[in-house]
């Protein structure tokens, strides 16, 4: 039997260090770090990791909101959403992750962009 992506990350404690990096750059980040100014980022990074954890095979059910419900209120846009996807990309290549593993995710979170915004990749569009 193969291994599950999540498996081939090194489960738990492999998947927590990508998701506590990634979401530190995001919270820090000046494009996009202040869409999270309000939020909690432990709880923020439980529920990436839930939602990445599912994608990628592992034992973990995603217990959050629907995507779309909990990003409607924010004015996200384009440009907004490539740079949460470049900042997951450093991070998927600082830690190593096979390069098979980084396509599906990355492309997995591009399937997600209509639940996010209605807006073309890179573009801060009217």
């Amino acid at each position: 039997m193969d291994a599950s992506y999540y498996e081939r990350i090194g489960g738990e404690p492999g998947l927590r260090a990508i998701i506590d990096d990634f979401v530190g750059r995001v919270f820090s980040d000046l494009m996009i770090g202040f869409f999270f100014r309000d939020v909690p980022q432990k709880r923020i990074a439980e529920l990436e990791y839930q939602h990445a954890a599912e994608f990628l095979g592992g034992p973990v059910q995603y217990k959050g909101r629907a995507l779309a419900a909990a990003h409607q209120k924010h004015p996200i846009l384009g440009g907004h959403f490539a740079r949460r996807t470049q900042l997951l990309r450093q991070v998927l290549q600082a830690h190593s992750v096979p390069a098979d593993i980084q396509s599906a995710w990355l492309a997995h979170t591009e399937s997600l962009r209509p639940e996010i915004t209605a807006q073309p990749d890179g573009q801060c569009i009217d």
